[in-house]
C-alpha cells in the first residue's frame, strides 16, 4: 500500500493531487506520495471540492457527508478523509483496475 493512503480508526486518509478543468472527472494516475485524479469542475467558488466529495461519494457508495477535505481546501494537493472506508478498499476502488 502506498504512502498516499493511512488507515485511521474509523476509515481511511487519502492524499489527492486534483487537476481541475479536465474533460471528465476520473482517476488519472499514481505517485509513491499521492494519486492523481481529473476534476471536470473549475476551481472556483470551491466547485472542483464539490466534485471530488461527489466523485468519492460514488466511488466508494457513502454519503457526502462520509468525505471531508481536511486540508488544501485552495490548493491542488489535499488529504481528503473517508469514513467507513477501509485502505484496502480505497486502493482497490481507486487503483485495482489500472
Amino acid at each position: 500500500m502506498g504512502a498516499w493512503i493511512q488507515a485511521t480508526s474509523d476509515g481511511a486518509i487519502v492524499v489527492v493531487k486534483v487537476c481541475p478543468r479536465a474533460g471528465k472527472t476520473e482517476v488519472a494516475g499514481l505517485d509513491p506520495e499521492w494519486i492523481r485524479i481529473r476534476i471536470q469542475a473549475p476551481p472556483v467558488d470551491g466547485k472542483a471540492n464539490i466534485e471530488l466529495v461527489s466523485y468519492f461519494s460514488k466511488v466508494f457508495d457513502v454519503p457526502k457527508r462520509a468525505v471531508e477535505i481536511m486540508t488544501g481546501e485552495t490548493g491542488r494537493l489535499k488529504r481528503v478523509r473517508l469514513y467507513g472506508v477501509s485502505p484496502e478498499q480505497c486502493e482497490a476502488l481507486l487503483v485495482g483496475g489500472r
